[in-house]
């Protein structure tokens, strides 16, 4: 295992995947470590939707690194600097409650993943990309990892965000999709297609 970096004063900014890199020679051996540390080389970099701090606040952030990866030498802000409007997502509360519902990892783990989805569920993007996942099957591995028996419903692959949120509306009793099923429906390309 190679060892953690030092912070360098460098002009030449790293790449995401030189972030990527210096995380994983932090990192612990937890599952989540990889995913995560994709999330934060996208997020240094200015990819996904992230907020600072990923839409935690500066402790938890700071709690999160040392962690996941214990040493890291992080800057504190990262080029993204996105701020998210929560006013324009009544739904924030439902998601996290949802999302808390098929938590399978303890406190503050599950709280961490929950916020930075319901954040990343502001973006305009697919899912994994509002995260700053590298793809879509790194996100369903992130979901079955961390959400199982949610990660489960979702047996005909539809796209995560959509999935998420149709599920959020039926547990709500509150049906928008007209068609009497998925597989007739004149959508169903958009729901199932293609996210790479």
């Amino acid at each position: 295992m190679m060892s953690c970096p030092a912070l360098k004063d460098n002009l030449t900014p790293l790449t995401r995947q030189q972030h990527y890199d210096n995380l994983l020679a932090c990192a612990n051996n937890s599952s989540n470590s990889r995913w995560l540390a994709q999330i934060i080389a996208s997020w240094q970099v200015g990819e996904g939707v992230l907020p600072r701090w990923l839409g935690l606040n500066e402790k938890e952030f700071a709690v999160l690194l040392a962690c996941y990866f214990p040493g890291y030498p992080l800057k504190p802000n990262a080029p993204s600097g996105k701020i998210l409007d929560f006013s324009r997502m009544l739904e924030k509360h439902d998601l996290e409650k949802y999302l808390r519902h098929y938590a399978a990892l303890p406190l503050p783990e599950s709280e961490w993943l929950i916020a930075l989805i319901v954040a990343a569920c502001l973006g305009n993007d697919h899912l994994w990309q509002d995260l700053g996942l590298f793809s879509r099957s790194e996100l369903s591995a992130l979901l079955q990892h961390n959400f199982p028996e949610m990660a489960a419903r979702n047996n005909k692959d539809m796209k995560w965000k959509k999935f998420i949120y149709k599920q959020l509306c039926e547990e709500e009793g509150l049906y928008v999709c007209r068609a009497p099923s998925c597989e007739v429906c004149k959508d169903y390309p958009i729901c199932f297609g293609k996210e790479e």
